[in-house]
């Protein structure tokens, strides 16, 4: 009995293997992220470079139009060394941003409702944003799902 359970775990283990490796080639690792070939001479990190002046930080306001709905919305966000923050004055709502991460192109974060929640008689779920800069103005993408429902905002804004 016990080399019938040994050949089944060993089954196991080469059918997994089996199905990560495909996986695997799938998502080869970055260049960046590949260890050198022996006797190649490590390279010298580049420094980072300095933040565009075409950053996020401002105050920025547009609408934003929810997915399935017909009435765009108010937004204004403030976005500073500080932290971000968000208001829906056609809602009477207010966010607080928490910046989650950030690609080359887009920052993500969480938004907080602290004026307006939801769960508290309000019309304003949490949820989360993801801003990237589009010539002079900010795009901006908004995902929620409260109480088990889905909802997609987007909008462009522009410097206030």
């Amino acid at each position: 009995m016990p080399n019938k359970i040994r050949h089944c775990a060993f089954a196991l283990v080469v059918a997994a293997t089996a199905a990560i490796a495909p996986a695997a080639a799938q998502f080869p690792p970055a260049p960046d992220d590949q260890p050198p070939l022996a006797g190649t001479p490590k390279a010298k990190k580049k420094a980072a470079a300095p933040a565009p002046a075409t950053g996020i930080n401002g105050n920025w306001a547009g609408e934003l139009s929810q997915v399935g709905s017909q009435t765009p919305q108010k937004i204004e966000l403030t976005i500073n060394a500080r932290g971000a923050e968000t208001k829906y004055p056609d809602l009477d709502c207010t966010g607080k941003l928490t910046r989650a991460g950030s690609s080359k192109s887009y920052t993500f974060f969480v938004e907080v409702i602290t004026k307006g929640q939801v769960d508290k008689g309000g019309r304003c779920p949490d949820g989360t944003i993801t801003v990237a800069r589009q010539g002079d103005d900010l795009a901006l993408g908004w995902f929620g799902s409260p109480q088990g429902t889905t909802i997609v905002a987007y909008g462009t804004l522009k410097k206030k």
